[in-house]
């Protein structure tokens, strides 16, 4: 019952709400993002040099061993 009294707690002062919030600006965020790069800034950048399809590329990213 420990658990449950906890959570109800937590869902009481307003966290859950908080974070229910957050994650729904970080989402909104995320799409004026992805709009802004694929509509605004990729275009110029692909006509600047000369045609290339952003889309092809890809970077990969390794883990670096020391």
């Amino acid at each position: 019952m420990g658990i449950l009294k906890e959570f109800k707690e937590f869902a009481v002062k307003g966290n859950m709400m908080d974070m229910a919030i957050g994650i729904i600006i970080g989402a909104s965020f995320n799409r004026v993002i992805d709009v802004l790069v694929k509509q605004v800034l990729m275009p110029p950048l692909s006509l600047m040099s000369g045609s290339i399809d952003f889309q092809e590329k890809r970077f990969v990213l390794h883990k670096m061993l020391y």
